[in-house]
């Protein structure tokens, strides 16, 4: 504990002890961090690749999706599949507050962010850098595992809606290909995460050529 309060003091960071009677307590013995809020970023650095990358570049876009617990899950899944980076709105999005961080075990600390006040245009600046626009959509007639090769292997960009409601109409008009994930059960559609994790898998699959 002395070894981290002397880094702390050493890079500037504040140190205040809590002595264990008073009535401010740590939520668990040790050492607390404050931690600010994690940075977002523009949607033009979301473009920006590790130069080592070779596989198709994707992001995933949400529209609608108010919820911290599905905003972390999504983030979980879109970490773990390869995606590149997120994308929110000003309004109808949630902060990246603790409750998402824990909910994406982590993950949303490892995804860039990128937070735009309109997402229509935002996708039609995407398609004008040559992302095509996919959006799952339990009604089309297009399944998920029929989806032709130069889109499985094109850059691209997985736009999700909030359940129930699903893509707005700006939103919808921006879209190039609807996927519809086939089910064989009774139930109609997936919570928003899952149907995340079943689309971003496929797609990883299909653009690393596995058979």
């Amino acid at each position: 504990m002395a070894e981290l309060v002397a880094v702390a003091r050493k890079i500037g960071v504040p140190v205040r002890e809590v002595p264990d009677s008073g009535s401010e307590r740590l939520a668990s013995p040790g050492i607390e961090l404050a931690a600010g809020p994690l940075p977002e970023v523009g949607l033009e650095e979301l473009l920006t690749s590790s130069p080592e990358r070779a596989d198709p570049r994707t992001l995933v876009a949400l529209d609608g999706v108010e919820d911290p617990q599905n905003l972390g899950a999504i983030a979980r899944v879109a970490e773990s599949a390869g995606v590149e980076g997120l994308i929110l709105t000003h309004r109808h999005a949630p902060p990246l507050s603790a409750a998402v961080s824990r909910a994406s075990a982590g993950a949303i600390e490892w995804l860039r962010v990128a937070r735009v006040p309109n997402l229509a245009r935002a996708l039609e600046v995407l398609q004008g850098e040559g992302f095509w626009v996919l959006a799952a959509d339990p009604e089309a007639s297009d399944s998920l595992y029929d989806l032709p090769e130069r889109l499985a292997r094109a850059d691209r960009v997985v736009v999700l809606g909030a359940e129930g409601r699903g893509l707005r109409p700006g939103v919808a008009k921006r879209v190039d290909q609807r996927l519809r994930i086939p089910l064989r059960g009774k139930v109609g559609s997936l919570n928003v995460s899952t149907a995340a994790s079943a689309v971003l898998f496929e797609l990883d699959r299909r653009a690393r050529g596995s058979g």
